[in-house]
């Protein structure tokens, strides 16, 4: 009688499921279908909490970007993740650099493909310097401000050393905050070795072997080896614009790819 009434529940058990959050491109405030806090933070809630996952992974393809929108998204995994109590896994693609990384090291642990770019723990900031060339053209700059350090850096006007030293300091701050998180995501895992956080990045397995990731593995094989062969899997990811979808948004989006580009090129992708 116990074995009957107990074959029913082992009949109707349903497999684990575990939920897919792809995270791909530039990371920036602006939309344009890149990656930012807006755009995102509705598909992690769906993800966490849909069909009551045993986890979320993250499938993460991103050269970086901004680091507030970086550390925003960051901090929502692990909101959701301790509020739920559900584990999260990151998988990387091409690439998670600068940004991309740092969403990654909010995972529980980090898997890579052998040829996975992973790393640039940094923070840069780049311009031009036009004002020989409006010089040349017979153009003159005329600027007014109220407060000394109002056009700093301003690309018209002959780089100031007071300037340039001020940045300095917000890069150095900058960079200080990202390596605090990855000490405090990546903690004993790390060799110690502070090359990691020079700007440099690393391909898969030489990221593992430096503490900034977990192992080599794909989403697929490595959720199954964890959770089951029966594991059932669902991809979330942010939905195109409206606009977007019917092409009335072409200048903007040329801007953001060429952006976007630009990034993808300091990895040599």
């Amino acid at each position: 009688m116990n074995t009957a009434l107990a074959l029913p529940g082992r009949l109707f058990r349903r497999a684990p499921r575990v939920n897919i959050v792809r995270l791909q491109g530039m990371i920036a405030a602006d939309g344009r279908g890149r990656l930012s806090d807006a755009a995102v933070a509705p598909v992690l809630e769906r993800a966490f909490r849909a069909g009551r996952p045993r986890a979320v992974a993250l499938v993460i393809n991103s050269p970086g970007g901004s680091p507030v929108q970086s550390a925003l998204i960051g901090a929502r995994i692990r909101r959701l993740s301790e509020d739920n109590s559900v584990p999260v896994h990151a998988f990387v693609e091409d690439a998670a650099a600068s940004g991309g990384y740092w969403i990654a090291s909010a995972a529980d642990d980090i898997f890579v493909d052998p040829a996975s770019i992973v790393g640039s723990i940094g923070v840069i900031s780049a311009g031009f310097g036009l004002h020989e060339a409006i010089g040349k053209l017979g153009i003159e700059r005329r600027v007014h401000t109220a407060g000394r350090s109002k056009s700093q850096l301003d690309p018209f006007r002959p780089e100031n050393p007071d300037d340039v030293e001020r940045l300095d300091t917000l890069l150095g701050q900058m960079h200080q905050i990202f390596i605090d998180h990855v000490k405090a995501r990546r903690g004993a895992r790390l060799t110690g070795d502070e090359d990691v956080f020079d700007g440099r990045f690393w391909l898969g397995a030489e990221a593992v072997r430096l503490g900034l990731a977990d192992g080599i593995g794909h989403a697929v094989p490595t959720l199954k080896a964890r959770y089951g062969d029966k594991l059932r899997l669902r991809v979330f990811g942010p939905k195109r614009r409206f606009l977007s979808r019917f092409g009335l948004s072409l200048a903007q989006d040329a801007l953001a790819s060429v952006e976007e580009a630009a990034l993808w090129a300091r990895l040599g992708v």
